[in-house]
């Protein structure tokens, strides 16, 4: 009786909600969404991996902003809130296991720093903005995507999916490379730079597309993929390529270069030969994306040390300065271009990014928020290579499955690639390095999963 009574009294809870609703929003796509809600739940509760998946898809590769169609559907914000929800559900009913690891350990170690320092910064309501805006949602996101992506079939569906992301997005950047959409200095390509887009600046949208091309390759090199994977990654990896290339991005490139080490190293036995070809193809890329044509950093410039270097290094200068003179939290979040007007040596009229992950951590969080930073690096390439040991096909693991060793590839190639990319470009606080993290923590848990006991 009890049990009728609360279906009795849900039903009626439902009808009233969707009497309320239809009533304030009196429109049939309303009542449909209202109708589909339920299926849609359920779908996302026996699914919870791909639901994650989109929402790192969404907010890693801004495709809201690539295809601005999609913008005012708020959808990253729909995905985070129903990712969370499926998560805490499985939580509730002991479906899931949150992971940790020491990755994740020191991660939350910096994230508290972050957070802290955040109140002690110079523009508290720059910190605050950003943690609200980004940063928090990286922080739940980490441990969301960890705990979720547990099988070969969940590490083989976000390769796929990150694959075609990454050449949804370089299509967008060669159309617009073509038709002289939202180009800089006239040559470089960028999108979404009219509504200031985190993908207009090429910079940044280099190092963005530099994060499926790992990806891509593994899929066209892994051992015994099936056919439609190794064309996938075949394609993927020509139309990456391709749009960095019209980013006309040092850092972009050289990060480029390091994915593609990364599989040298495995397949190429002679060290000498691996080095003639990556400095081949080094020079190669280069010349294709036409660095010396460049209005800033190019031939023009002269010298030994071009203009856009020197600004590099006087911004890096600055970011030391800042460390300095706040060492325990940095300036804050978010807090370095609203003061490199008084910790730079050289002024040329405007404040400009730091171009460096590292020199970013730096400032932004002190010498203690560094090293934590570092330190979670050094740990992340660690787990990384294990798991790659542990899945290879000589590896202690119990059985091969080209998709967890795929993955495994992919994380060291990303890692490689944000490492030397990283370097030349501000990334220490938004998507690539976190999203690297989740991954390398779960594909460590599978790989622990099959170490012998």
């Amino acid at each position: 009786m009890q049990s009728r009574a609360a279906q009795i009294g849900l039903a009626i809870v439902a009808t009233i909600v969707v009497g309320a609703v239809a009533y304030v929003l009196p429109h049939p796509a309303v009542l449909v969404a209202i109708g589909l809600a339920p299926l849609g739940g359920y779908f996302a509760f026996r699914n919870p991996f791909l639901l994650c998946l989109a929402f790192i898809l969404f907010s890693f590769f801004r495709l809201h902003e690539a295809f601005p169609v999609m913008y005012p559907l708020k959808i990253p914000q729909m995905l985070a809130i129903g990712t969370l929800t499926v998560l805490a559900a499985h939580m509730v009913f002991r479906r899931i296991e949150i992971a940790w690891s020491r990755e994740l350990k020191l991660f939350s170690i910096f994230f508290a720093l972050i957070t802290v320092g955040m109140f002690f910064a110079t523009g508290r309501d720059l910190a605050i903005g950003y943690w609200v805006d980004t940063y928090s949602k990286i922080g739940l996101m980490v441990f969301a995507i960890a705990s979720l992506a547990r099988s070969p079939a969940d590490f083989a569906l976000a390769s796929r999916s990150i694959v075609m992301a990454g050449m949804a997005v370089s299509c967008v950047a060669l159309y617009n490379s073509a038709n002289g959409i939202g180009l800089v200095e006239g040559t470089r390509v960028t999108i979404g730079r009219s509504f200031g887009s985190v993908l207009g600046d090429p910079n940044d949208l280099s190092l963005v597309l530099a994060f499926p091309l790992s990806f891509a390759v593994a899929l066209l090199v892994t051992a015994r993929t099936g056919w439609f994977d190794r064309a996938l990654g075949a394609v993927g990896t020509v139309v990456v390529v391709l749009a960095v290339i019209a980013t006309q991005s040092r850092g972009g490139l050289l990060g480029m270069v390091a994915v593609f080490a990364v599989f040298g190293v495995q397949r190429i036995k002679s060290k000498a030969a691996l080095i003639t070809v990556g400095l081949i193809g080094l020079i190669g890329l280069f010349a294709a994306a036409g660095i010396s044509g460049r209005q800033s950093g190019g031939a023009g410039e002269g010298g030994l040390v071009d203009e856009s270097a020197e600004g590099r290094f006087h911004a890096w200068g600055a970011a030391v300065s800042m460390a300095i003179a706040r060492p325990l939290n940095g300036v804050g979040l978010n807090n370095y271009v609203a003061n490199y007007y008084y910790y730079s040596s050289w002024w040329e009229g405007f404040a400009k990014a730091v171009h460096s992950t590292w020199f970013s951590a730096l400032a932004e969080s002190g010498f203690l928020g560094f090293g934590v930073f570092v330190t979670m690096i050094v740990r992340m390439v660690q787990s990384a290579l294990r798991s790659l040991r542990e899945l290879s096909p000589d590896g202690s693991g119990a059985a091969y499955d080209p998709a967890a060793y795929g993955m495994a590839q992919s994380v060291v190639a990303g890692i490689a690639g944000f490492v030397v990319s990283g370097t030349f470009l501000t990334q220490a606080f938004t998507w690539p390095i976190y999203v690297l993290l989740a991954l390398t923590v779960a594909i460590g848990r599978f790989s622990g999963g099959m170490r012998p006991r």
